[in-house]
């Protein structure tokens, strides 16, 4: 665990892997809530980092940092999500293949894991989701789609993630979600959090 000040109110927490990052941001989180944190306004985690924001002295803060044992996330930590899903994605049987299994299989696979959303990002409600075996793992797609439809369950690399609206990708398409992910009306507006666990249950 690497605490870098990069400003003067700021203070990026570097480390090496997203289970890493999770445990990370919900110690921060708690510490936070417990006033041990002072005014830190924002707790933002991203792929190896967790960027704090609103920080009166980082210096000091980083230097406590350092010296902390974080705790590894239990399972059953955080609030769980069950989004339906149905397992018609164009590249589901590229997916099975790769995997070795039968097309039939990729939904036993995936709605056997409880995912956590490790952070969020290139677009509202976008949430990068942790948790699939490493042996499951997908490279990215050689030619990325122009238009990706909103609501593909889609794999990339240690990742799932449920695109909110149509947009271009490279990702692994298995399935599609009616979940809506991003809802400014709603509070919290977007449906996969930091920290949410997700699972993934295929439709009827």
């Amino acid at each position: 665990m690497r605490p870098l000040v990069v400003g003067g109110e700021a203070l990026l927490i570097e480390v090496d892997s997203a289970r890493q990052v999770a445990a990370l941001h919900a110690e921060l989180l708690r510490r936070r809530d417990a006033g041990e944190l002072g005014a830190v306004r924002e707790v933002v985690p991203a792929a190896r980092t967790v960027l704090l924001d609103g920080v009166r002295e980082p210096r000091a803060l980083a230097e406590r940092i350092a010296r902390w044992e974080v705790p590894p996330l239990t399972e059953t930590e955080g609030p769980l999500v069950t989004v339906p899903v149905r397992y018609d994605g164009p590249d589901l049987a590229e997916v099975a293949r790769a995997w070795g299994v039968a097309r039939r299989e990729v939904a036993g696979i995936v709605g056997d894991t409880v995912f956590r959303v490790a952070f969020c990002g290139f677009a509202p409600g976008f949430g990068y989701l942790t948790g699939l075996p490493e042996r499951f793992h997908l490279p990215r797609r050689a030619t990325p789609r122009t238009v990706v439809p909103a609501g593909s369950l889609a794999l990339a690399g240690e990742y799932a993630g449920v695109y909110p609206r149509s947009s271009p990708g490279g990702w692994q398409l298995v399935g599609t979600a009616d979940a809506v992910l991003w809802d400014p009306g709603r509070e919290p507006a977007a449906l996969f959090a930091p920290g949410v666990r997700v699972r993934f249950e295929e439709a009827s």
